[in-house]
C-alpha cells in the first residue's frame, strides 16, 4: 500500500474520530436541552416576582425573575414537590397551584406565595397580620375582586368597638340584584374577652352554639334584623380557645325583594355568596 493511500486512510479515520468525538461532546451537551419538559408553569409572587418552572420527570429547571436560573433534582417530599440542589441552598416546592422558593440553611422564602397563571389561586388575594398582646397573627386568602380594608373597625356597638379587617363583595355582585354593596366578610378579634363565644361579637340575648368544621371548632351566633325595607343578616364564628378572641363575621345586606318594580333587579344568589364566605373563612390560619 503506498503513501498515498495510507494518508488518505489517515485522514479517513481522523475526520471519522472528530465527527464521532465531535458528536458525543454535542450529544452530551445539547441533548438534555432538546428533551421537551413534562409541563412548564409560570408563578406570579409576592413583590411582583415571578418564576418560570419546567418540570421534567424527576428534576425542574426554574428561571427567577432576577435572572438566576437553577436545575434541581427532585427529593422526597411528604407534602407536595421538593427540588433542591446539592449544597441544599435553594429549595423549590410546589403544592397544586402554588409554590415557593427558599434560600440558605434556613430555607429564607425570597419567592413567597407564588401561584401558577391562569389557575384558581391566581385569583386569590392573600393578606397576613402581625401577632401583638391584642391583635392575633394570621393569614387568610380572598378574592382579588374583593375590597380589603385592613384598617377597619366594627362600630355597630358604640361602648364596644371591635378591631378587624374587612372583605367587601364587587361592586359587580351587588348590581343587578338585591344585595348592598356593603356586604361583606370580616376577621375581628377581642383581645379582652375571657372567653370566646360567637355572642360576644353581637346583640345581648343571642345564644351561640358550637360547630366543628375541617377539625376546628367554633362557637356561633346568629342574628338578623330588618328596617325601611332592608335585610341585615350577621353569622359569626368564633374561633374557640383562640388568644386574642378571634371570630370571622358573615354580614349580608340586601333589600326586601318585593320592594323592587317587577324585573328591574334580581335575586342575589346566596348559596354562591355563602359558598365564597365559606371558602374564606376556612382559608384563615391562625399563628399564635
Amino acid at each position: 500500500m503506498n503513501s498515498i493511500n495510507l494518508r488518505v486512510i489517515f485522514i479517513g479515520l481522523f475526520a471519522i474520530l472528530v465527527l464521532g468525538v465531535g458528536g458525543f461532546y454535542l450529544w452530551n451537551k445539547l441533548g438534555a436541552r432538546t428533551v421537551p419538559p413534562l409541563s412548564s408553569v409560570a408563578y406570579t409572587c409576592d413583590a411582583g416576582k415571578t418564576i418560570q418552572a419546567d418540570f421534567y420527570e424527576k428534576s425542574v429547571k426554574i428561571v427567577l425573575s432576577d435572572g438566576r436560573e437553577f436545575s434541581l433534582p427532585q427529593m422526597v417530599s411528604s407534602v407536595g414537590d421538593r427540588y433542591t440542589n446539592a449544597e441544599k441552598s435553594i429549595v423549590f416546592e410546589r403544592d397544586g397551584d402554588t409554590a415557593h422558593v427558599g434560600e440558605g440553611s434556613s430555607e429564607i422564602p425570597t419567592y413567597s406565595n407564588c401561584t401558577a397563571a391562569g389557575s384558581e389561586a391566581a385569583s386569590m388575594g392573600t393578606y397576613t397580620s402581625t401577632a401583638a398582646s391584642s391583635t392575633p397573627g394570621f393569614t387568610v386568602k380572598y378574592p382579588k375582586t374583593f375590597s380589603l380594608n385592613s384598617a377597619y373597625v366594627n362600630e355597630t356597638f358604640p361602648k364596644k368597638p371591635i378591631s378587624g379587617i374587612k372583605l367587601t363583595v364587587p361592586e359587580t355582585m351587588a348590581t343587578g340584584t338585591n344585595l348592598s354593596s356593603d356586604t361583606g366578610l370580616s376577621v375581628e378579634w377581642l383581645p379582652n374577652a375571657r372567653n370566646c363565644t360567637g355572642d360576644i361579637f353581637v346583640a345581648e340575648n343571642v345564644k351561640a352554639q358550637k360547630v366543628t368544621e375541617n377539625g376546628v371548632s367554633y362557637s356561633v351566633a346568629t342574628t338578623s334584623g330588618a328596617g325601611a325595607g332592608n335585610l341585615y343578616e350577621e353569622t359569626v364564628y368564633a374561633i374557640s380557645g383562640s388568644k386574642p378572641c378571634t371570630a370571622v363575621r358573615y354580614f349580608v345586606h340586601s333589600g326586601n325583594i318585593g320592594n323592587y318594580p317587577a324585573g328591574t333587579v334580581t335575586e342575589f344568589d346566596r348559596a354562591g355568596l355563602m359558598a365564597q364566605f365559606d371558602k374564606i373563612r376556612q382559608s384563615l390560619t391562625l399563628s399564635n
